[in-house]
């Protein structure tokens, strides 16, 4: 098969691009490719016909987003709009990789998981123009996949995790990190595993959630990843609020996912723990 990965230099892109190895990789990704120049990404597209289109290209510095509204929704609605119509053109499967700040992040009750019938009420930016994005792919290409992740780390980061582990092998004072945010730790790997798994099914399209499963908060996490890595991580760590750490975009206080679509199809992703094990295994040896 041939799969286009726009945004194929990304950590999300990166795991892709090895764990769909057996394929035929075409890496979309600036400067040669521009999902925001829709008649030069359309003419690549129709010369490139990529069985399968995995978007991954966005613009995700959430706090960046809230002060450059226009650039976020030229990328994140205008380049899926383009993404849609050339993936429709050339009759390839769209995935389309959204997240978890379509939803406003306040939860009814506790604990919560937000399913993928909920009504989304973005509250930033970045969310907004996320589910602009998702909005376009429904609209003008019904039959693709609208693949929200979130709380995503992978090899060779940026991430949470790479932040914590180098800041946590340096002496100092605890780390303050918050612990009234919730979700679901999500390896890259995890949501590869979750495409492949769609593209045994191809009458699925519409919204599906692919993040690990169980949730928990940043301070977890961080402790979590203490555990694993023992000595390597030998700072202390001590929780706090979000409003200790004021940011230009409102964080979400619960951003986890239910899999209510994978889970009816049979599919489990792995709960956190055990995905981060993993990674901290293959990522620094551990």
């Amino acid at each position: 098969m041939k799969i286009l990965i726009t945004g194929g230099k990304g950590m999300l892109g990166r795991t892709l691009q090895k764990e769909f190895a057996e394929h035929e990789i075409v890496v979309a990704d600036l400067p040669e490719w521009d999902v925001a120049d829709s008649g030069a990404f359309m003419e690549k597209m129709l010369a490139t016909a990529p069985q399968l289109v995995i978007h991954c290209a966005a613009m995700t510095n959430v706090d960046e987003c809230e002060t450059n509204r226009e650039l976020a929704f030229r990328l994140n609605e205008e380049g899926t709009r383009n993404v849609a119509l050339a993936a429709k053109a050339v009759s390839a499967r769209l995935v389309a990789i959204s997240t978890d700040y379509v939803f406003s992040g306040e939860p009814p009750r506790e604990p919560w998981a937000w399913s993928e019938t909920d009504m989304p009420r973005p509250r930033t930016v970045y969310g907004l123009s996320k589910f602009a994005g998702e909005q376009m792919a429904a609209l003008l290409y019904p039959d693709s996949v609208i693949l929200r992740i979130a709380w995503l780390y992978g090899a060779g980061g940026p991430s949470f995790v790479h932040t914590m582990a180098a800041l946590g092998a340096k002496a100092g004072e605890p780390l303050r990190v918050v612990d009234d945010q919730r979700g679901n730790p999500t390896s890259a790997k995890t949501v590869a595993d979750a495409i492949k798994f769609l593209l045994t099914r191809p009458d699925v399209s519409g919204i599906v959630h692919a993040t690990c499963e169980e949730q928990c908060s940043w301070y977890e996490l961080a402790c979590e990843l203490k555990r694993l890595l023992g000595a390597r991580f030998p700072r202390e760590i001590s929780p706090c609020t979000t409003a200790e750490f004021p940011r230009p975009a409102p964080r979400p206080r619960n951003s986890a996912l239910k899999k209510s679509v994978l889970n009816v199809l049979g599919y489990r992703t792995p709960p956190w723990k055990k995905a981060l094990a993993e990674f901290v295994a293959s990522e620094w040896g551990a």
